[in-house]
């Protein structure tokens, strides 16, 4: 390297690693504010689902700000026999029994729980009270599976195509996961998994190390200039 280029290839790698290092530190601190938000939607939820239940909201409103909210339904199941949704379970391998629950506010597709290939879930007759959590819906399917309605074959809890399919309209934009009930026979209820990945911190260290390494990596570079220099 001659002399009169080593400043000029000195400063572009400074000007780079000085980018670099910005732009790293900026994404370590996008990931800390990602893991505040994170923990206090967690905290939402926690005290969502340990609420007291309250009555089912307007259907209008936006499901996401509705997700996990304890609510208490009273009404009657209608429609004969569940829409079988596929699921895996702690009890293994079978189905979400998804019934329409006709009630004051509306009809309101209901998650009555698990319950295994060949096991009858029939709707018990009459009025019913029930509390669960407010769930979105999951529209198209499973990993890798289309639900197909004209089949009968569903791999995700999609409101509006199981309403469609069942010729339910108006219908809630949400459904409900009914909790756990008195007795041992099925459906299953209360099996809603409540749980948030939060790796933020991790990657916010990654960052931030990164960042310091290339730092470090300029911090070498230039005392070895200042060497050469001397």
């Amino acid at each position: 390297m001659t002399s009169g280029r080593r400043p000029l290839r000195l400063a572009i790698a400074l000007g780079l690693g000085g980018l670099l290092t910005v732009a790293l530190l900026a994404l370590g601190i996008w990931q800390v504010q990602r893991r505040a938000w994170k923990l206090d939607l967690i905290a939402r939820v926690e005290a969502r689902i340990h609420a007291a239940p309250v009555a089912p909201p307007a259907f209008d409103r936006d499901p996401a700000a509705l997700e996990y909210t304890r609510v208490r339904l009273t009404g009657r199941f209608v429609g004969g026999s569940p829409t079988l949704v596929q699921a895996v379970t702690d009890y293994g391998g079978g189905f979400w029994a998804i019934q329409p629950l006709r009630t004051a506010a509306g009809t309101i597709l209901v998650n009555r729980g698990f319950v295994p290939a060949g096991k009858p879930a029939l709707a018990p007759a009459g009025e019913v009270s029930l509390v669960g959590l407010i769930r979105r819906s999951e529209p198209g399917g499973g990993f890798l599976r289309a639900n197909d309605p004209a089949a009968g074959r569903w791999y995700s809890r999609d409101v509006a195509a199981i309403a469609a399919a069942r010729g339910i309209a108006p219908v809630a934009p949400w459904f409900v996961d009914a909790e756990a009930s008195a007795g041992s026979g099925y459906p299953k209820g209360g099996l809603t998994v409540v749980q948030f990945r939060n790796n933020h911190l991790v990657y916010a260290l990654t960052w931030f190390t990164l960042a310091a390494m290339v730092a470090g990596a300029m911090a070498v570079l230039i005392r070895g200039e200042r060497r050469k220099s001397g």
